[in-house]
């Protein structure tokens, strides 16, 4: 059963033109991400150097520290769901922004007055992760408010070459910040990219269509288990949610050894792992630049599988690497994992917007993160326990193998059947 897809809009006219060059609140809403993107990608790479260089964190510590940064999504993304769903999504981001701003600045106040200790950077990745949760779940909630229904795969991409372009350009300028003002000097330009993501965020005149009052009888719990029995119900919602929990688990565990691996294995300087890991970030670039071309040749549907299974093949190459000139199989592994990614992710975020009603996107958005995004903690702390029993070498290889075969869960299921995605929202089935 079917139903047309409702009216997004918040009572502004949506161009008439599919093109979103000329969209003013979809280019300050891009623009402001692609600062504020750029600025984390520089802490991806300060933030455990910091760890490692100025407080000579321990493998474990490292991996501790990059679950700490997605354990939120674990512990609140259901109610967080939940609540973005009654609340102004455009305003959330402006507080989250505002909040992550102070908390990341405090990393290079502490380490001028040389009080800095791991607790903190603990109690950073913490918050800093919470009000990632509320940002993320408004922004993909939000963006279907701005632009149409056959807009999405082109708004998804152009948002996740911005992604991709932050993980190229920003660890290159987190490397070069790193070498020049320390690891926690160069985390003041990610505090200060959330400062620019809140004034152009502020610029954005599109309002949604306000969410329906709730039932007396509704409560947090209630919405929270509407919004699971949606993604749980849903045939093909519940195998992507599998498909990217699983890989998201490895991923988890290959994140959380890359700075080591690069720094203590193959013995690359500090201002030169930026470099290395931007290198592989041209793949998600061309990723995001490619998605809407593939899916038009390929099928919207079918490319979400074929990128996890087919594309995503050689970034074992990634182990196969050693000290000098073996380094460039890093990058090269990285950008044929990025470039995989980046498409399944574009491909799967447009079909789960494309079937969900308006009204439950931000639970739908919540209950899918809180899966997907929930085994990185995990990931985190099996990364650093078994790079530390069995080295990290044969750990980053099963990390990889392990996000590889995850697309089998995608394989197996209807979507294998579907060549593009509906332009209808449908139940659950």
């Amino acid at each position: 059963m079917t139903r047309e897809l409702k009216d997004r809009s918040a009572g502004e006219a949506k161009p008439e033109s599919p093109r979103l060059w000329r969209h003013r609140d979809f280019l300050l809403l891009w623009s402001g991400q692609t600062v504020s993107e750029m600025g984390s990608a520089v802490t991806q790479i300060a933030l455990p150097l910091v760890a490692i260089i100025l407080l000579q964190a321990s493998t474990f510590e490292v991996g501790l520290l990059a679950a700490a940064g997605t354990a939120a999504f674990a512990l609140i993304a259901l109610p967080a769901g939940a609540l973005v769903d009654g609340l102004d999504k455009r305003m959330i981001m402006i507080v989250c922004n505002v909040v992550r701003l102070l908390v990341v600045g405090s990393v290079p106040v502490a380490a001028a007055f040389d009080v800095l200790t791991m607790a903190q950077l603990y109690a950073v990745a913490l918050v800093a992760g919470v009000c990632t949760v509320f940002f993320d779940i408004s922004y993909q909630s939000f963006v279907p408010s701005l632009v149409r229904g056959d807009q999405l795969m082109d708004a998804n991409g152009k948002l996740g070459t911005t992604d991709a372009f932050a993980q190229f350009a920003g660890p290159s300028a987190g490397g070069g910040l790193v070498g020049a003002f320390g690891a926690a000097g160069a985390m003041v330009v990610d505090a200060l990219s959330y400062l620019v993501s809140v004034l152009t965020i502020l610029g954005i005149r599109t309002r949604e269509v306000p969410p329906p009052p709730r039932r007396a009888e509704e409560t947090l719990r209630s919405r929270i288990t509407e919004g699971l029995k949606f993604v749980a119900g849903h045939r093909i919602l519940r195998r992507i949610v599998a498909c990217t929990g699983v890989a998201n688990l490895f991923s988890g565990m290959s994140g959380a050894l890359a700075m080591i691996f690069l720094v203590r294995d193959l013995q690359v300087s500090p201002a030169l792992t930026g470099v290395v890991m931007a290198g592989g970030a041209v793949g998600g670039i061309a990723g995001g630049a490619f998605a809407g071309r593939l899916s038009a040749k390929i099928g919207s549907a079918r490319i979400i599988w074929v990128s996890a299974l087919v594309f995503g093949a050689p970034s074992i190459l990634v182990v196969l690497a050693w000290p000098g000139w073996g380094v460039l199989l890093v990058p090269l592994g990285w950008g044929v994992g990025y470039f995989s990614m980046m498409v399944y992710n574009i491909a799967q975020l447009s079909y789960r917007q494309s079937v969900t009603p308006p009204d439950m996107m931000g639970r739908m958005n919540a209950a899918v993160r809180w899966v997907v995004w929930g085994t990185m903690p995990l990931g985190g702390i099996l990364g650093g326990a078994l790079g530390t029993a069995i080295g990290v070498r044969p750990t980053l290889c099963l990390a990889l193998v392990g996000t590889w075969a995850a697309g089998w869960f995608v394989f197996f299921s209807p979507l294998r059947r579907l060549r593009d995605i509906p332009q209808e929202v449908s139940e659950p089935a």
